[in-house]
């Protein structure tokens, strides 16, 4: 096992972590086994999970905001290595995690911004900072007026509820604030206490924030200075200024955002996309107010990612689809479970970039564009994950579970990924766009024969089409009947079939090479057999035994070939390769062998 930076003593390295590291399971070789505990008590999402340098000296603490049971035992903690560090409680829910530079002192040390409801609490050098509450929203007047009437007792109980309730009929159920909506959730005999215990408090409507990410202000380095974009449940998106927490601008969404992405810089361009509740995706530029671009979701979104120009996001009808900005989509993937959470693998020291999905069967899977380069195999079913620097290793992979276990998983610094696809299917190169030249004249007088004459030709195309289809059809059933191919079509007995004949007669080498093209199943009990004209050739193997094949190695196998006829002609040798045991063959050869020099007599 490679020694790793982590398992020095400097500061920050997790106690244990990569002293037990070893490669768990045989599908994650690419990985290190670093850390496992089931009984870590962290529920939380990939939005709440960060990773950041702390206190300026090169080891990166993992910060998880976690969820508790949902009512109480909701914490911020920081964690050096695999040991909790700190902790803070949270008074509300949290929705999202950021590390961001909100100055330019030394040493340059993150600030850690939470969302919680309506705020966001800010910490520095893991200590409370600031509190920044989102403005607060109009009060629907007929709300206001209904509450003032019943501080005056104007009205009674019974009637402010019917009242409320008309106007949740009428839609305005997300204008409605906090207060009205827990009256009318309220048992009938709860409500009168409820009322005079509120209604002389002056009526607010507070929105809450439903996602969050950062934005480089004017410099696009590491530890330049952020601002944070969150995203609300009054459809809006603020741009916070990272130094005075004011809103520098504000944008309106047609839905309640769920994902958000950003690039570029503030002060320069930047465009925002955002994923939201009625499944569509959204579009925003520098100096918009409203979405420009739109796309239209084929089922509710569960994760959204950036990928270049392209926007990955993973769907709840366990699909993984690919758009532009623009909305043009490239390619839909059909996973095998549902998608729980999605996460962005950035390994800058190899200039390597993938998405990570994890799904509810216990696997995450590592897509670079649309072909699946890794697999990875978890203990428990993962709702959050982050990948980058933790302790002193780059590439890090966090990862909590629905169990509230966390995972640790490092990569290792020989890991190749290769850009094919490891499942079978068409070629790369299929996809690739074809260069069509522009309309000649020739083009456009072939448009009018087929104008006048589309009927006639069309008849021509679909009979020849069919004789073709028909042609195909019997000569593709008679090679899989005879096995007459030079590669297997059993995808169980991938093998590859060449020959080759040396010599100019009687006597010829004949070399056969067999090749194993699975990735990591090898072939066994494998022989190989000739079929040949006795009154023409003499063969000095007749059956060869194939050895244990190793997948990607080509070997070869060779014998002697005698030709025992001096009329000066050739034949066909059959060369077939068989499981001992079984009677079909598995690849058939045809060698077309060459006319025999006459022998020589000195």
């Amino acid at each position: 096992m490679a020694s790793t930076d982590m398992e020095q003593k400097g500061q920050g390295s997790p106690k244990g972590v990569l002293e037990k590291a070893t490669s768990s399971h045989e599908g994650n070789a690419k990985w290190l086994h670093a850390h496992y505990d089931p009984y870590s008590t962290l529920y939380t999402f990939s939005s709440c999970i960060a990773l950041a340098d702390l206190h300026g000296d090169g080891d990166n603490k993992l910060i998880i905001a976690n969820l508790g049971t949902g009512k109480y035992d909701m914490k911020l903690k920081v964690y050096k290595g695999t040991t909790l560090m700190t902790e803070n409680t949270i008074i509300d829910l949290p929705t999202a995690v950021c590390t961001f530079f909100m100055d330019t002192h030394d040493p340059r040390t993150p600030a850690v911004a939470v969302a919680s409801g309506p705020y966001i609490y800010v910490y520095k050098n893991l200590r409370p900072y600031f509190k920044f509450t989102l403005p607060p929203l109009d009060v629907n007047p007929v709300e206001q007026d209904l509450w003032n009437q019943a501080k005056e007792d104007k009205i009674d109980v019974q009637v402010l509820k019917e009242m409320l309730e008309s106007l949740r009929a009428d839609g305005s159920e997300g204008t409605l604030t906090v207060r009205s909506l827990r009256f009318l959730m309220l048992d009938p005999e709860d409500m009168p206490t409820f009322a005079n215990l509120h209604k002389h408090s002056p009526l607010k409507r507070q929105t809450v924030i439903t996602c969050m990410t950062t934005l480089k202000k004017s410099h696009s380095e590491e530890d330049a200075i952020s601002c944070l974009v969150i995203g609300t449940e009054s459809k809006d998106i603020y741009i916070l200024d990272p130094e005075a927490f004011t809103v520098l601008t504000k944008m309106v969404l047609p839905s309640v955002p769920v994902f958000l992405d950003v690039t570029g810089l503030f002060d320069v361009e930047f465009r925002i996309v955002v994923s939201c509740r009625n499944g569509n995706i959204y579009s925003l530029k520098k100096g918009s107010k409203a979405p420009k671009y739109s796309i239209e979701l084929s089922s509710q979104p569960v994760g959204l990612q950036r990928m270049g120009k392209n926007v990955v996001v993973g769907c709840m009808d366990q699909t993984l689809q690919c758009y532009t900005t623009k909305g043009k989509r490239l390619w839909v993937l059909t996973l095998p479970a549902n998608v729980m959470t999605m996460e962005m693998m950035d390994y800058k020291s190899r200039g390597f970039k993938a998405i990570m999905v994890a799904l509810d069967n216990c696997e995450v899977h590592v897509y670079n564009e649309k072909y699946l380069v890794n697999t990875i195999k978890t203990e428990d079913i993962v709702t959050g994950m982050k990948f980058g620097r933790f302790g002193r290793e780059d590439g890090a992979l966090v990862m909590t579970t629905k169990g509230g276990g966390l995972i640790v998983k490092i990569l290792k610094r020989n890991s190749v990924f290769e850009e094919k696809d490891s499942r079978p299917g068409p070629p790369a190169s299929q996809n690739q766009k074809l260069n069509i030249p522009k309309k000649t004249k020739l083009y456009v007088d072939q448009t009018m024969r087929e104008r006048e004459n589309a009927v006639t030709m069309h008849r021509m195309f679909q009979r020849d089409l069919y004789r073709l289809r028909l042609d195909a059809a019997r000569s593709y059933v008679k090679a899989l009947e005879t096995s007459m191919t030079p590669m297997s079509a059993d995808p169980l007995e991938p093998l590859k079939l060449s020959a080759t004949v040396n010599g100019i007669g009687p006597s010829f080498k004949l070399t056969v090479n067999l090749q194993n093209t699975s990735s990591a199943t090898p072939s066994i009990n494998l022989l190989i057999t000739f079929q040949y004209d006795e009154k023409l050739y003499q063969l000095q193997r007749t059956s060869i035994k194939v050895p244990l094949l190793v997948p990607g190695l080509n070997y070869a196998f060779q014998t002697l070939v005698e030709c025992i006829s001096d009329k000066a002609i050739a034949d066909t040798i059959k060369v077939f390769v068989l499981r001992r045991g079984k009677s079909m063959p598995i690849i058939t050869g045809n060698i077309n062998m060459p006319v025999s020099e006459a022998q020589v007599v000195v």
